[in-house]
């Protein structure tokens, strides 16, 4: 198997390491939010907040949170394209 990190600048390297273990906390952060509630995503949770099934509290904090969660996912694998397209390779 290929080293992907091979011939790479370090520097490089490191921030894509950096980048890579940003968005794994950052999924799996949003993913335990949601087996709390036993929903998938931020819109079946909401659904159940408003339909009564959960406790409003601390509930929709958690649909805030997943909400941003996933904006903050979106701009870091922006960011880690954008560095893995720019990598210095020797």
């Amino acid at each position: 198997m290929e080293d992907f990190f091979e011939g790479m600048d370090q520097d490089d390297a490191e921030l894509i390491n950096s980048l890579s273990r940003v968005a794994y906390e950052l999924r799996e952060n949003r993913k335990q939010l949601f087996e709390q509630h036993g929903v998938e995503n931020e819109m079946t949770l909401l659904d159940k907040i408003t339909a009564g099934e959960i406790p409003e509290h601390p509930a929709y904090e958690h649909y805030l949170s997943a909400g941003i969660l996933a904006a903050t996912q979106v701009v870091i694998r922006d960011e880690l394209s954008v560095v893995i397209q720019g990598a210095k390779i020797s």
